[in-house]
């Protein structure tokens, strides 16, 4: 069956959002140039912006037109970063050490990563707030969607806005599963603690425009200064 008219329309806005052709803070064609260009009618069109929206990958301004998201390091932190100081604000977090490097797929990556990949980029980091390292996190991506990515050492603090402006790759959604650890080795040594801590651990598939899961992350955070923030609507 084909999917309705709208839906073609944003999968065409989202091809060229995530190709770059619609970077960052560019405005899209009106609705009518919209409708014009790919046969549909205004109203159509107007659907399909009205979802896109809803996703957050466009914003819409009034007299103006509509506009590819700006994704900047402060709001991708207020994603994706969720550790929060007890009276709930954030505090931006410190990049203490990173190690980067390539290596062979475990086959629970090839399964869960988009396009199956045989190598990995694996990105292993400790973040600090008020001084104290409180989060040991360990990012994998495929090395054929992020070719040289072991070479751009030393990355950015917020990987997600770096995927896009390097590689065209939009995060717009991270599943996430929760549960209360003693810490493992690799991170009582990251964090300096004793073995046997209580940690919380965060398992995170992050999810790209087109629909691809195009990261895998693990985390172990100490929470017992700091709270995990989610806000459900």
């Amino acid at each position: 069956m084909a999917p309705p008219l709208y839906q073609v329309v944003m999968n065409t806005i989202v091809d060229r959002i995530a190709s770059g052709s619609l970077p960052s803070g560019a405005m899209l064609p009106s609705e009518t140039q919209l409708g014009a260009e790919l046969g549909v009618s205004q109203g159509t069109a107007r659907k399909a912006l009205m979802e896109l929206e809803a996703r957050g990958l466009v914003q819409r301004v009034q007299g103006r037109g509509t506009f590819v998201t700006v994704r900047t390091p402060e709001t991708s932190l207020f994603n994706f970063f969720r550790l929060r100081n007890p009276d709930g604000t954030l505090e931006s977090p410190r990049l203490e050490w990173e190690t980067v490097r390539r290596r062979a797929a475990t086959p629970g990556e090839r399964a869960e990563l988009f396009g199956r990949p045989e190598s990995v980029i694996e990105i292993e980091r400790v973040r600090s707030l008020a001084q104290r390292p409180v989060t040991h996190e360990v990012s994998v991506v495929s090395a054929a969607l992020f070719p040289g990515l072991a070479d751009r050492v030393p990355l950015p603090n917020t990987l997600y806005v770096f995927y896009q402006q390097a590689y065209s790759v939009i995060i717009v959604r991270a599943d996430e599963r929760l549960s209360a650890q003693a810490v493992s080795e690799a991170s009582a040594k990251a964090l300096g603690v004793p073995a046997g801590t209580p940690v919380l651990e965060v398992r995170r598939r992050a999810i790209d425009v087109l629909d691809r899961v195009v990261e895998l992350r693990s985390s172990q955070s100490l929470t017992d200064q700091h709270d995990y923030f989610v806000s459900v609507s």
